[in-house]
This record gives C-alpha cells, sequence and structure tokens, in this order.
C-alpha cells in the first residue's frame, strides 16, 4: 500500500525567495570566478554544468523542466533490464543508493518507506529532463573546445559528461518503466505495488 500523504506544503513566494538566493550566490561566484580564469575557461563550464543542475533542482518546487515531446516516451528495449545490465546501468544505481550521492535526489533514490510511485516517476522525469538540458548546454562548450583544439579537454569533458548526465538519465529511465509495471499492477489491482519500487535494484 502506497503512502498518498502529502508533503509538507511551503508557500511558492518562500520557495521563489530560497531560488533567488540560489541564482544570485551562484551568479555571484561565477562573476567573480570570471575574472580571474577568463570566460572561456574549461573550469568555468564545468561550474556551469553544476550549478544548472542545483539551480534546476532547486526551481522544482515552481517548475519543472521537461524532456522533448519525441524523448520523453520508453522506447520498448528500455522497459527491460537486459541492455541496461550490459552497460552497467544497474550497478550505477547501486552506486547512487548505497552511497551519500543518493542525497542530490531524494526523491528518487532516498527510501523512507512506502512511497507513492506517481511522486517517485514524477521526481525521476523532472531529473531525468534536468540532466538532459544539462547535457546539451554542455556539449555546447565540448564542441567549442574541439573546435579550438583542446583535445584533452574534450576527452575529460566527454568523461565528465557520460558520469555526470548521461548515465544518470540512462538509470532514471530505467527507473521510470520499473515504476510504470508498478503502477499498472496497482490499476489491475495486483499485489506488490509499493515494495516493488526499489530505484537501485537489479530486477
Amino acid at each position: 500500500m502506497t503512502d498518498r500523504r502529502s508533503e509538507p506544503p511551503v508557500r511558492p513566494w518562500l520557495q521563489a525567495l530560497v531560488l533567488l538566493g540560489v541564482i544570485l550566490a551562484l551568479g555571484i561566484s561565477i562573476a567573480l570566478l570570471r575574472q580571474v580564469i577568463g570566460i572561456t575557461s574549461p573550469w568555468l563550464a564545468l561550474l556551469l554544468m553544476f550549478d544548472f543542475l542545483g539551480i534546476a533542482k532547486f526551481a522544482e518546487p515552481l517548475f519543472r523542466l521537461a524532456m522533448p515531446g519525441a524523448l520523453r516516451p520508453l522506447r520498448p528495449w528500455e522497459r527491460g533490464s537486459g541492455v541496461y545490465r550490459r552497460l552497467g546501468v544497474l550497478r550505477f544505481g547501486r552506486l547512487l543508493r548505497d552511497s551519500p550521492l543518493r542525497y542530490l535526489n531524494t526523491g528518487v533514490y532516498l527510501d523512507r518507506g512506502p512511497r507513492d510511485p506517481f511522486r517517485v516517476r514524477l521526481h525521476a522525469e523532472s531529473s531525468e529532463a534536468n540532466h538532459f538540458w544539462d547535457a546539451v548546454l554542455f556539449m555546447a562548450y565540448i564542441v567549442f573546445a574541439a573546435g579550438k583544439g583542446m583535445w584533452s579537454v574534450v576527452a575529460f569533458f566527454l568523461a565528465v559528461q557520460v558520469v555526470v548526465n548521461v548515465y544518470p538519465i540512462l538509470h532514471l529511465r530505467y527507473v521510470r518503466g520499473r515504476l510504470d509495471r508498478v503502477i499498472r499492477r496497482m490499476g489491475a489491482g495486483q499485489p506488490g505495488g509499493a515494495s516493488a519500487i526499489v530505484p537501485g535494484g537489479t530486477s
């Protein structure tokens, strides 16, 4: 049985104030750093990548980013675990769930007892979109670095892209597939609904 109790309400103006404070603090830090290392510095681009994820996360109570319509639906091969297991996505998910990294996405990876699968799916979709748009923006700098012949930066940033954005996207899509199966079972009145919500699991 899932827990459908709503989360404690937070006033929208307070959420907006927190978001504004985060944007202001990050903006000031970026402006100061730019004066030291320059606007085209790879380190500034790396900071912007993480800043974007942070801002998108803080903004979720007010608005959520969305995946492009053509990319949002799960493909048939994504609804099983075979491909994701071969790619190491499930091991990556266990790392997220069993390490302090889970606190970066508590709506999906932090186990707080029985949870509403609809709410968990909402968090998963939002996080997936955050990582997708972050990857798009970060890839723009990778292309810029390639145009400048900065091949060591390109190689390093591609590796960062895979770890920070690509694998989280793949695992969140795997989680969505599992949640879809849970929700279908709930609709059919079958047992095992909430107990099947194990985002970092292997089934």
